[in-house]
């Protein structure tokens, strides 16, 4: 199976709902690795790691959650790093 990485910017209600965690959480969960952080603008920003199939399932959990709400997600491609083990939630 092959590993992609996506840079990825979440706009909505992403901020002040759980919204790091939660997709911490998954990433756990599925074995991704990468990072996510809020931005200043109101936004959040991530690099996520993993099967394809696996952070389009992410990001579906991420927009079935209740108090979360995504108006919009853009995803870009990015360059894998094989090095990296593990996800982290930036402050």
């Amino acid at each position: 199976m092959e590993v992609i990485r996506e840079h990825l910017v979440f706009t909505g209600r992403v901020q002040g709902v759980g919204f790091r965690y939660r997709a911490s959480h998954l990433a756990g969960h599925y074995g991704v690795t990468g990072w996510i952080r809020n931005n200043y603008d109101g936004s959040v920003e991530a690099e996520m790691q993993g099967r394809e199939e696996i952070l389009d399932q992410i990001i579906q959990s991420l927009k079935q959650d209740s108090y979360i709400r995504i108006d919009w997600v853009t995803r870009d491609r990015m360059e894998p790093k094989p090095e990296e083990r593990r996800f982290s939630v930036r402050y």
